[in-house]
């Protein structure tokens, strides 16, 4: 089975963690976030993925080579110009099956592809939509279903009154090659707003899987709750195989001094200071070193970043080499890029972003 991901996008809701990394590879606990997918496609039968690309595509590349790390062949397309998503498939189409899974890359989910394949394959569907349910519907476009699963209509940015089901599109659609050639060439085309209307009572149907995980991770404070929500085991994924039990991963190389509180993951070569505390709800990557008598928890703190002695972490997310100063205190939703240093005596919250490689003196910043 075959599956086109749409990861063209420049990611710019998640910068700075995107300023100098593709949204695809950005680490998610202790793996690009593009692998959770191609796991999870995987292990449904996918094996042969197609990446629509076009900011950083060679980056994305190089770390996710041909594929062949989870059994499938992988290809790039890389888009000349935006063309939406449409354009992006429209763009694709030499390189498509007679019948695929098209997905945006921007979820982390554990929909069931193959009951939603089962379901296409019953119905002769052209294109069956995967939904799942939101607590507010509000915020999205519901998707309105007739009793035999077919799309009825769709309604955009609902109010109160018209709200009659939580479900929504997940971004996750299996379609046949039909649906391909409704598809204009050599132009920007939404295949939400123009495709999937067109298609309706003709062959659209919607898979509602009510036992899903469904997050877009293209937020900052998103990005924290799917890592929480990963290693929590709320999302189902090789991490939450990996903690187990326990909910907690810890190197073998790791020389802790202080406390480690479960769930939380400790890579390789982290070191933590004497009386540190981290966890619960913390991913440290590889070489990340915590100051004595410092504290983390609900935070993700990347590759070989150094924080300083008697800090304060909390509900923030520290990119790859950054550094933080002694009694620091990064809270409330702040993002810190790579390469960052933060000097001694700093207070940085109410979602502060920090962008690559900028340096903020002592006491420079308190608020």
């Amino acid at each position: 089975m075959q599956a086109v991901i749409l990861v063209g996008g420049e990611g710019t809701r998640l910068r700075p963690l995107t300023s100098t990394v593709p949204k695809p590879v950005v680490p998610l606990v202790d793996r690009p976030f593009l692998v959770f997918m191609l796991e999870w496609l995987q292990s449904h039968g996918v094996d042969d993925v197609v990446l629509a690309m076009g900011y950083l595509s060679t980056a994305v590349r190089n770390v996710l080579g041909d594929g062949s790390a989870w059994g499938m062949r992988l290809r790039y397309v890389e888009e000349p110009d935006p063309r939406g998503t449409g354009g992006a498939l429209k763009f694709a189409e030499s390189l498509l099956d007679e019948r695929f899974f098209m997905l945006n890359g921007d979820v982390l989910t554990d929909l069931d592809l193959t009951a939603q394949l089962a379901q296409h394959e019953r119905t002769g569907a052209q294109g069956t939509l995967a939904l799942v349910p939101v607590d507010d519907p509000s915020a999205y476009g519901l998707v309105r279903l007739e009793e035999d699963g077919a799309v009825r209509e769709f309604v955009e940015k609902p109010s109160v009154d018209q709200i009659d089901t939580n479900l929504i599109s997940a971004g996750a659609y299996v379609l046949e090659r039909s649906v391909v050639d409704r598809i204009e060439p050599d132009r920007a085309v939404s295949i939400e707003r123009e495709i999937w209307p067109a298609l309706v009572g003709e062959g659209l149907y919607g898979f509602a899987d009510q036992r899903a995980y469904w997050l877009d991770i293209g937020t900052p404070d998103r990005y924290l709750k799917g890592t929480f929500d990963l290693i929590e085991g709320n999302c189902r994924s090789r991490v939450a195989e990996r903690l187990g039990d326990t909910f907690l991963a810890v190197a073998d190389d790791v020389r802790a001094e202080g406390r480690i509180v479960p769930p939380a993951v400790l890579e390789r070569g982290c070191t933590v200071g004497p009386d540190a505390h981290v966890g619960s709800l913390v991913v440290l990557g590889p070489g990340v070193s915590v100051g004595a008598r410092s504290s983390i928890e609900r935070a993700v703190v990347m590759q070989g970043a150094e924080i300083g002695e008697d800090c304060v972490l909390s509900d923030c997310v520290v990119a790859a080499g950054a550094r933080i100063g002694d009694r620091t205190h990064i809270t409330g939703g702040a993002v810190l890029g790579e390469g960052v240093t933060i000097g001694p005596d700093n207070l940085l919250t109410r979602g502060v972003r920090i962008f690559p490689h900028v340096e903020i003196p002592e006491s420079g910043i308190r608020f």
